[in-house]
């Protein structure tokens, strides 16, 4: 009964960050309507080589906060991490986005996973503008991490804070017929995010698959 219990907490505190988050989208959608410069899927594309150099100099971040050097981020570092950036989050906080950053479980935050969660917390959070590092390392990519969301943006076209495979396909086809890809393709971009194949990809998802097309490789 009390694993029971537990795993029901954690999906309803996972529930409570995905619409937390897709409020503080849409409250972005509402304040940006109309102001983006994406017409195309080619104008994303052709944006690929600034996300890979700019997002690869994160790496430099994740090894200092890996004190260990294991290769992850394990709960004590996020939360040295989260002090040295001045964001006073309560421990079951911490552990929430901890969780909800852990796709594989590992009980450890490795680097493309690091990457959605500083994605994550820029949402979240108000905007870092200290000259402090890393809080100035963070707010150079917070341009970044908005064009991301304006991408994510682009696709959720019924601002449901949610891509649907139909929406989809007739945005990667339809914003210029000159660039239609073979809907196989398109097909299998959407079911590399939709991982729990309800046929709806949340924002998380979204950000792995992303870093996945840019081909920032946890490896590196």
């Amino acid at each position: 009964m009390g694993s029971l219990l537990c795993c029901m907490s954690e999906q309803n505190e996972e529930k409570s960050l995905e619409r937390n988050l897709e409020k503080k989208i849409s409250d972005i959608r509402r304040n940006k309507f109309g102001q983006s410069k994406l017409k195309s899927i080619d104008t994303i594309v052709m944006l690929f080589p600034m996300f890979k150099e700019r997002l690869k100099t994160l790496r430099g971040m994740f090894q200092q906060y890996d004190e260990d050097s294991n290769g992850s981020i394990e709960p004590d570092e996020l939360k040295t991490f989260l002090e040295d950036l001045e964001l006073h989050l309560q421990e079951n906080e911490i552990e929430n986005i901890f969780q909800y950053c852990d796709i594989d479980g590992s009980k450890g935050i490795q680097f493309n996973e690091f990457i959605v969660l500083l994605c994550l917390i820029h949402i979240l959070t108000e905007p870092l503008s200290s000259d402090d590092a890393p809080k100035a390392e963070l707010a150079q990519l917070g341009e970044v991490f908005d064009t991301i969301v304006e991408i994510f943006l682009f696709f959720d076209k019924n601002g449901d804070g949610k891509l649907n495979k139909k929406d989809m396909m007739r945005t990667m086809n339809e914003t210029n017929p000159k660039e239609r890809s073979p809907a196989h393709i398109t097909k299998n971009r959407f079911k590399e995010m939709d991982w729990d194949r309800n046929g709806q990809v949340t924002f998380r998802e979204f950000l792995f698959g992303f870093i996945n097309w840019v081909g920032i490789d946890a490896d590196e």
